[in-house]
């Protein structure tokens, strides 16, 4: 029995927990995520849907309202998510807007200031039924749906099948189910995705890099599961590791230093409101590793480089990858040569088509007639090679190909010409551009 003193100290700590992460400058959504303590989650664990053992939804509602109450006013606290993985089989479309029209009014009465966060049928993954029938709120401009992605969601698919046509497959569901929304001009959370970061995971591997590729490109918000490395009590297991978890058992180092690299790209948006910093281009990103084609100079090979680095390409009508700002395309030479940048950029070898059912293999062809796609050699070197895994074979790895055109108004650090940069620093009077120069030592 759960008495008023015990709700006294749940707010204490739970306020303490948020303060701490505001003093850090940390935000904090507040995810409704199950009614019956316990682990989550599963069809039968009473806790799935409204009118299960479990979910209560007038006592849901009543609990919404007291937690939204209960941070009015604090700033680092911006989203309530309403309910997490809705399943089972009493879920339904109909109670669906019932109740979570309900719990979001709920919410917005309670704590006009935080966004609301909406989740799907069939453990978040479902949001069809929206295409047509939008929900109905008394208020609007803040309200978010979101969506859970993982390797597992498909079962083995991805260790089972060839991992271009398992992309291209679960990629199409995913638009088709809740990606859609974006089109419609709804804001979409990535609110849960993860992998398991030993690197052993085959299915969770070929997942990753489709599931990068695809953040990159629609540039969503997401969240990690997760970050902690082991619990003190889950499912009978005092200790239990959790493998899926960035930091290791002691929470001291990190269990995979690769995959931090990897979603460091993703870290910071690649367009959208306050990154409008120069105009539109794009990036082209390499998924299994995080990083970007860069141009050094002209006398050095393409390689892969942090994406703050990259440069700024444009992709013409005619498949055409040049340079924003200058004469200069991309081009293949050879096969298992360098690519390289050219000035004549109207023969064959100058247009790069994105093919395979993953749509991330860039190929082209070389002067011979040869068909060539962007590969990684030494040293993150730029090469072309011949195009890999692009159906049936379900043994063969095709990251090292998966590249990803992404639509970006991020400025780069390398985005200042030569020229210009003279021209400004003779412009700039002696002590201005000493205190400027040792500001950026």
């Amino acid at each position: 029995m759960v008495t008023d003193g015990d709700n006294d100290v749940f707010k204490v700590l739970y306020s303490a927990v948020v303060s701490s992460l505001g003093d850090n400058n940390v935000m904090v959504i507040l995810d409704n995520h199950i009614s019956k303590p316990g682990w989550c989650c599963s069809n039968s664990d009473g806790n799935g849907f409204f009118g299960d053992q479990y979910f209560d939804p007038d006592l849901w509602i009543t609990g919404l309202t007291r937690m939204a109450s209960m941070f009015n006013g604090v700033p680092n606290v911006v989203g309530m998510s309403l309910r997490n993985e809705l399943r089972g089989p009493k879920q339904n479309v109909n109670d669906w807007y019932r109740y979570m029209q309900k719990g979001a009014e709920a919410v917005h009465s309670a704590n006009p200031d935080v966004i609301v966060i909406l989740s799907g049928l069939n453990y978040d993954k479902d949001l069809s039924f929206l295409r047509n029938r939008p929900v109905n709120l008394t208020f609007s401009r803040k309200i978010v749906f979101e969506v859970h992605w993982y390797g597992f969601t498909d079962g083995q698919a991805w260790k089972n099948g060839n991992p271009n046509q398992v992309c291209g497959r679960v990629v199409d569901n995913m638009m088709r189910i809740s990606g859609f929304l974006l089109d419609q001009g709804w804001p979409l959370f990535m609110s849960e995705f993860g992998v398991d970061q030993r690197g052993t995971n085959v299915n969770d591997n070929r997942y990753l890099g489709c599931f990068l590729g695809v953040a990159a490109e629609l540039d969503f918000d997401w969240a990690l599961w997760t970050l902690v490395g082991s619990y003190y009590f889950r499912q009978g297991v005092i200790g239990m590791n959790e493998y899926y978890g960035v930091l290791n058992s002691n929470w001291r180092e990190t269990r995979n230093s690769t995959f931090l690299q990897q979603i460091s790209a993703l870290q910071s948006p690649f367009r959208g409101p306050g990154v409008s910093e120069v105009h539109l281009h794009k990036v082209i990103f390499h998924p299994s590793t995080g990083l970007c084609v860069l141009r050094k100079s002209m006398f050095e090979p393409l390689r892969l480089g942090p994406c703050t680095q990259s440069e700024a390409w444009n992709y013409t009508p005619q498949k055409i990858l040049s340079v924003k700002g200058t004469y200069f395309c991309l081009q293949t030479d050879e096969l298992a040569k360098p690519a390289k940048l050219g000035i004549i950029c109207t023969d064959s070898n100058s247009k790069w088509e994105a093919i395979s059912d993953s749509k991330m293999h860039l190929s082209s062809k070389a002067p011979n007639g040869t068909a060539v796609c962007l590969d990684i050699g030494y040293n993150n070197t730029i090469v072309t090679s011949t195009c890999k895994c692009l159906s049936k074979d379900n043994t063969c790895d095709p990251e090292s190909q998966w590249f990803k055109l992404v639509n970006s108004t991020r400025r780069s650090s390398t985005m200042t010409k030569p020229s210009s940069l003279i021209s400004s620093i003779l412009n700039f009077p002696a002590k201005d551009f000493l205190w400027k120069f040792l500001g950026s030592v």
